[in-house]
């Protein structure tokens, strides 16, 4: 098979080193790929994500038998639906389906239609009205930007004047752009957070795995939300009881649901959840893989990726089987820019990956870098490197990812030093 991964961030680089690993793969691209992508495909990087007809284009000209969809905002601006127009076998959802996170009014709506469990809300579209909610309910609050913002435009409020202020920052100041005109405010709802991943075909689901993030960017989950600091799976909470009620009370609801609103979901699907004394409710959707959570589950898989991918793009997925190294944790440190999520520098020099990936059960997906002519790493994103290892224990994941981390020759780089600290916890007796 001829496969093109678009995007290029650490998410992408961990689905093609998975997809490269397939005997069925003969040819593999991604665009634009990074500089560690490179090392699994031939890399596109004039090809943007957000390209569609140059990437409608180049499938067609290459004879691409399947094009795997990373980032979210291709799949919302209808890449998929482009290229099953032509023709094209494709793993993403419709523009239709990915309004379950390019809309979280829209996936509100959905849960409290199909009574699938989540926090109560409004949906507001007038600042003016979004605060009155706010001082009726009071704090603590959560305030989303409607749209796509790039992980910053959810605030978790502590106060109602922060409340009020997260409004404002959205809709008056528009700080999020066209994302932030409309605001759903909704309870704040008390529990552990937990990553569910389940490739959808339409109508069947596979469930893949749990995984936990860690959205602040510095220890003790202080500072600035980020895209994500690093990730690990399994996550201890989702114990198999756990796992069973977020399929049967939310999974498969979900799935249904979509198919009966006449958008069928084929793709991932990433279920963002609070696990509440109530049992786990819905936080939010996404429409792709996590990233982070995407490196851990591809360094956990025992099985070829690429026929379940195949199988949930034709809407075969009932067919379909994966397995997973179920008695060892995979955990993943990002490394990123000094400064970020704000502006940080760019163009910094990285050394030291090899000595750092020396361990066999540790591999660096690579995020934002790019390469000199003369072969020179350099580090031109926010989030930049993931350092990701696997163990008989997270104790073990953690201490050998950031043996490698600290290998890694970077100054102009920060991290967070208690990646796993949650499962660390439970482990100890504690969670």
């Amino acid at each position: 098979m001829r496969i093109l991964v678009v995007g290029s961030g650490g998410r992408e680089h961990a689905l093609c080193w998975a997809i490269a690993a397939s005997p069925l793969c003969e040819s593999l691209f991604c665009a634009p790929g990074n500089a560690g992508v490179a090392q699994e495909a031939q890399c596109v990087e004039d090809l943007q994500a957000d390209d569609i007809d140059g990437i409608l284009a180049f499938a067609e000209r290459e004879a691409i038998d399947l094009v795997v969809i990373g980032p979210e905002a291709p799949l919302v601006a209808g890449l998929a639906d482009r290229l099953r127009a032509a023709g094209v076998r494709v793993l993403g959802p419709s523009a239709a389906a990915a309004r379950l996170e390019g809309s979280k009014g829209f996936a509100k709506d959905l849960c409290a239609k199909y009574d699938i469990p989540t926090a109560a809300y409004g949906r507001f579209t007038d600042a003016d009205a979004a605060k009155a909610y706010i001082r009726e309910r009071g704090a603590p609050i959560v305030v989303k930007a409607d749209g796509l913002a790039a992980g910053k435009g959810v605030t978790v409020a502590e106060s109602v004047e922060q409340a009020l202020a997260a409004v404002d920052e959205a809709m008056v100041a528009e700080s999020f752009g066209a994302a932030g005109a409309e605001v759903v405010v909704e309870e704040f709802m008390a529990g552990e957070e937990l990553s569910f991943f389940a490739l959808v075909d339409g109508v069947s689901a596979l469930p893949l795995a749990s995984a936990q993030d860690h959205k602040a960017a510095y220890d003790g989950d202080r500072g600035p939300n980020t895209g994500g600091m690093g990730a690990y799976s399994p996550a201890p909470v989702c114990t198999p009881d756990l796992e069973r009620r977020i399929v049967e009370e939310i999974l498969t609801p979900t799935v249904k649901a979509m198919a009966a609103e006449g958008a069928p979901f084929n793709g991932v699907l990433f279920i963002g959840l609070m696990v509440t004394d109530q049992g786990p409710k819905v936080v939010e959707y996404n429409v792709r893989f996590g990233d982070p959570e995407c490196q851990v589950l591809m360094m956990r898989l025992k099985s070829d990726l690429l026929p379940a991918l195949t199988a949930a793009a034709d809407g075969v997925l009932s067919a379909a089987d994966l397995r997973w190294y179920e008695d060892e944790t995979a955990l993943s440190v990002v490394m990123a820019a000094e400064g970020y999520p704000g502006a940080y520098q760019k163009n910094t020099v990285i050394r030291g990956l090899e000595p750092a990936e020396e361990d066999p059960d540790v591999t660096i997906f690579h995020a934002g870098t790019a390469r000199d002519a003369d072969g020179v790493l350099r580090a031109i994103g926010g989030r930049v490197l993931n350092v990701t290892a696997r163990g008989s224990s997270v104790a073990e994941a953690q201490a050998a990812a950031y043996r490698a981390v600290d290998r890694i020759d970077w100054p102009e780089s920060f991290y967070r030093r208690d990646i796993g600290w949650r499962a660390l916890a439970r482990a100890r007796g504690e969670g």
